[in-house]
């Protein structure tokens, strides 16, 4: 597992293979976006992979990622050292991406994924019907606060489905940093909250830290949720999310 994976509960109790090679357990927002752009511009990887640690443990699959070299270790950063060993890349960038990753993970597995699919997408179908009855409701969702980053990969589709219009969601694209300005011209009557890797209590702290500049967004609501145990994986959490966020939105009309 990574130094990442919490959930289910029972994957804190199994070896872990990586570690992040900056300390920023401290920093705010503005101080973590710094550190990491500082190592970028040095090309100095954020993780490291023990992957002696990995052979050791003679794994039937490794599933690596390659959506984000920021939030994750890639892909390109074990496959090369785990050679003889079959590996998987999953890069979801929308919804459906990731539902597509979570059956061929079951197939690889030799686990029929189907009944589970078929859940999630009955819910989807669910939120999907509540929400077309009802007024839609113009928000903008943030993955980051200082500098702001709007949403993107599959958090756009979570919004279009939650009855959510948000300008500024870059739908199928990674998230770019904006200025809280631009957030204000989005008009935005929903701000959602949702910084990347933050749970719900230190994306508390976070938004209290630039409360002026999100009083600056002219939003009449603004919730704050649990980023990393919902909208920053791409797995089974994701209909969760989008259920929380039909919730906000049916309170904000």
């Amino acid at each position: 597992m990574t130094h990442e994976c919490d959930y289910p509960p029972e994957a804190r109790s199994l070896p872990v293979v990586t570690r992040s090679t900056l300390q920023l357990e401290a920093s705010n927002s503005a101080g973590i976006e710094a550190a990491v752009w500082a190592a970028a511009t040095a090309g100095q990887s954020l993780y490291e992979v023990d992957t002696d640690a990995i052979q050791s443990l003679e794994p039937d699959l490794v599933v690596a990622q390659d959506v984000c070299r920021v939030c994750a270790v890639s892909a390109d950063q074990v496959v090369r050292d785990l050679v003889g060993i079959r590996l998987i890349r999953q890069h979801p960038h929308s919804l459906e991406d990731a539902l597509a990753d979570i059956e061929e993970l079951g197939a690889e597995c030799a686990v029929d994924p189907g009944p589970l699919v078929r859940g999630f997408r009955a819910r989807i179908k669910q939120v999907a019907e509540a929400t077309a009855g009802r007024p839609r409701v113009r928000g903008v969702f943030l993955e980051w606060l200082d500098p702001p980053y709007p949403a993107g990969h599959w958090t756009p589709d979570l919004l279009e489905l939650a009855g959510i219009d948000d300008p500024l969601a870059r739908a199928g694209l990674p998230s770019v940093p904006i200025r809280w300005d631009e957030v204000a011209r989005a008009r935005p009557d929903l701000l959602v909250i949702a910084p990347c890797g933050f749970d719900k209590e230190r994306a508390e702290r976070e938004a209290a830290a630039v409360a002026p500049q999100i009083e600056s967004s002219g939003a009449g609501r603004v919730v704050v949720l649990d980023g990393s145990a919902y909208f920053n994986r791409p797995g089974p959490r994701l209909i969760d999310s989008l259920e929380l966020l039909a919730r906000s939105a049916r309170e904000s009309s």
